[in-house]
């Protein structure tokens, strides 16, 4: 949709005006990050338009659907492995996946040990009580966790294996690539991480120029290859997890959590067929 004199020139009234929706529709459009303007993604309602100007609202591959019902993995007496979809906060939201299982599992002291993205899928630790909280919290400061994640970056990877060493917050973080495979401009990474740095993965891939595909925060800002408009997240999943037992270290707790289908999708996009 081009702006021609006399269109409205706040983002938000030309696409309620062009797309015949109210400014709120036209609002959630823009939320959802799916309004893009001459191919730069534009998330500010209020942004003002120049004649010239295009327009494009992105025909995503459709989200996984929020889901209320969050599938356990692995269990036990004190612990869980769920598979987090996206959309919904770890914690501390009164629709948060903690929160979710506290009813479903019926356990209304459980806890995530740890914490994914909103829009980060996969595996996600959960202790029913404090005492199994208390034990994973010293568990998670050694070095015994394994967290895999699989990502979808842009780029051609040039790499099949890639260590990336680089400090974020002044604290030492550590990232092990392997390229699994090559697309049309995009590339299918497993990241091993070392270190629980805040959006560690995110803030390396793109610090080496092929950061997570859909990361609106650190990501590619505009869109040369139209499929990326297409892309509805950040495509990074957290499909490993292992790590000794913390209240019986005998014992080992491994989940793995299948690529949800909207991942799938992106890999089919651009050319990576689907996986599982």
């Amino acid at each position: 949709m081009r702006v021609n004199p006399g269109d409205p020139r706040l983002l938000q009234d030309f696409i309620a005006a062009k797309l015949s929706l109210s400014r709120r529709g036209a609002k959630e459009v823009i939320d959802a990050r799916r309004a893009w303007v001459n191919r730069k993604c534009v998330w500010m309602a209020r942004a003002r338009l120049e004649t010239g100007d295009v327009v494009e609202i992105s025909k995503a591959i459709p989200r996984a659907p929020v889901k209320f019902h969050v599938r356990v993995l692995w269990s036990n007496d004190n612990y869980l492995v769920c598979d987090k979809p996206a959309g919904l906060s770890s914690c501390g939201e009164t629709k948060s996946v903690e929160s979710i299982l506290r009813t479903q599992e019926n356990l209304p002291d459980l806890v995530a040990v740890h914490r994914l993205d909103r829009d980060t899928t996969g595996c996600l630790l959960v202790a029913k009580n404090a005492a199994a909280m208390d034990a994973a919290i010293e568990t998670f400061k050694t070095h015994k966790v394994l967290k895999i994640y699989s990502a979808i970056v842009a780029g051609r990877f040039k790499f099949a294996h890639q260590k990336i060493e680089a400090p974020l917050d002044g604290q030492p973080a550590v990232s092990v690539v392997t390229r699994e495979s090559i697309g049309d401009e995009a590339s299918l990474l497993r990241v091993r991480i070392e270190t629980g740095r805040t959006n560690q993965i995110r803030r390396h891939l793109a610090s080496v120029r092929h950061p997570v595909l859909g990361d609106r925060v650190f990501g590619l800002k505009s869109a040369r290859d139209p499929r990326l408009m297409q892309v509805p997240r950040q495509m990074l999943h957290a499909a490993t997890l292992e790590l000794p037992d913390p209240m019986d270290p005998r014992s080992q707790i491994r989940a793995h959590a299948p690529l949800p289908s909207d991942f799938r999708a992106a890999l089919k996009l651009f050319g990576m067929g689907k996986r599982n």
